[in-house]
């Protein structure tokens, strides 16, 4: 076929996309999203704060200037203000504390939930053992935790036991947990409910 053919038409006018140019546009969005530092920050003036929580607002060249006397970074702790708000610092340290930081936000929004944990009249102290350590992983994942002792037939005419071996695990997790619900009866069980203790 000739270069004025079909195929050749259509490649010449199919949109190009290389995978480095996506490559280079998603690492473009991450770039967005960090602090500008040096030279990035592009406004004439600033207003550089320091650890000690001294303020001045100074020409973008006089900050620069000190920021490399110093042999640190100028580092944008806030864009929007007027002035835009700088420090001088070392970008990496600054960059780690604050992706720490964001790490601890996200893990304090997590949604709590209530696990619940069963177990019976008869449970020997071994499983209750296992049950005790299942629980402290839910209580370090900051959930709560509902304990349930379930009584059947006969075993409900000996319901101060019942009590007293689920009495038994709230004080086993007393180091981590405190009481969110006192002991009560629901149906053929009781139950209680633990919740983490305040950090």
């Amino acid at each position: 076929m000739t270069e004025c053919g079909f195929f050749p038409r259509i490649q010449a006018h199919f949109p190009y996309f290389s995978l480095r140019q996506r490559f280079t546009h998603g690492r473009q969005q991450k770039l967005e999203k960090r602090p500008r530092m040096n030279g990035q920050i592009t406004v004439p003036r600033v207003l550089l704060v320091s650890d000690e929580g001294e303020a001045e607002t100074i020409t973008i060249e006089e900050a620069l200037e000190r920021a490399k006397l110093a042999e640190m970074d100028l580092i944008e702790v806030s864009p929007k203000a007027d002035p835009p708000v700088v420090k001088i610092g070392d970008f990496g340290h600054y960059l780690y504390q604050l992706q720490k930081k964001e790490k601890k936000q996200k893990s304090h929004s997590k949604q709590s939930e209530t696990k619940m944990l069963r177990f019976g009249f008869r449970t020997e102290k071994h499983d209750l053992d296992r049950l005790i350590e299942r629980a402290k992983e839910f209580i370090g994942e900051r959930h709560m935790v509902k304990l349930a002792v379930r009584l059947r037939g006969r075993e409900l005419t000996n319901k101060d036991y019942a009590i007293q071996k689920l009495k038994g695990l709230m004080k086993d997790l007393g180091d981590v947990a405190e009481v969110e619900q006192e002991i009560k009866s629901q149906g053929n069980q009781f139950i209680a409910v633990m919740r983490p203790k305040a950090r």
